[in-house]
């Protein structure tokens, strides 16, 4: 019996922004435009040094500000234009958006009990929910994919998208309490074949100066 040979996979290198002042000082930015602190900048363009030569062909980006500009540094590497994709925007924390995780808390006990307990249907009153992040995030990577097959490419979004990410790769529930990293400007490497994924590496933070920020909640 002769075997067909199995075609390469495609792999996405996901790319969390670089650090903004929001995620030093531990405040919620949610889809609210915060640009790039000086760390941030440093870290988009170490990122892109790192991954000249990974032979990425393709860029994507979430269209705000930190992502953006995190992504015009690694196109400046690449040698390559990012495709603007608002489907891997960060979640919208609606009443949470501006505070800090501890005022938050203290405005919205009950809310952030929800939030903390990763209640998938909790919405932060006219937010976004995490069974609804689920569907838009999860939707545009499988489109991506599919427009790239066998090939690698490049996308850049936010720590509330890779913790989605990651669950749907590894198959694990929205409602577990995290067991992973998500540094500022760390490269986490996904493949799909077959109409299988799988996750390569995850949370590299080689190419950095120490001390990349993991600001998010479990």
């Amino acid at each position: 019996m002769v075997e067909i040979p199995t075609a390469p996979p495609t792999r996405i290198c996901l790319v969390r922004h670089g650090e903004t002042e929001w995620n030093a000082e531990r405040r919620i930015q949610g889809q609210i435009d915060i640009g790039l602190n000086e760390i941030g900048l440093r870290q988009a363009e170490a990122a892109g040094r790192w991954l000249k030569t990974a032979g990425i062909i393709a860029l994507y980006s979430s269209d705000l500000k930190r992502a953006k500009t995190t992504a015009e540094a690694l196109g400046r590497a690449l040698k390559l234009m990012p495709q603007l994709v608002p489907e891997m925007r960060e979640r919208r924390y609606g009443i949470f958006e501006g505070l800090t995780y501890a005022e938050a808390q203290m405005r919205y006990p009950d809310g952030y009990a929800a939030f903390e307990g990763r209640n998938a249907d909790y919405n932060f009153e006219n937010g976004e929910s995490l069974v609804d992040m689920f569907a838009r995030v999860t939707g545009k990577l499988k489109e991506i994919a599919a427009a790239h097959p066998g090939q690698n490419v490049a996308v850049v979004l936010h720590g509330g998208v890779l913790d989605i990410i990651n669950r749907f790769v590894r198959g694990n529930s929205l409602e577990t309490p995290r067991d992973f990293l998500i540094p500022n400007a760390g490269l986490n490497w996904i493949a799909v074949g077959d109409g299988k994924w799988h996750l390569e590496t995850w949370g590299e933070t080689a190419h950095l100066e120490p001390g990349a920020l993991d600001e998010l909640p479990s």
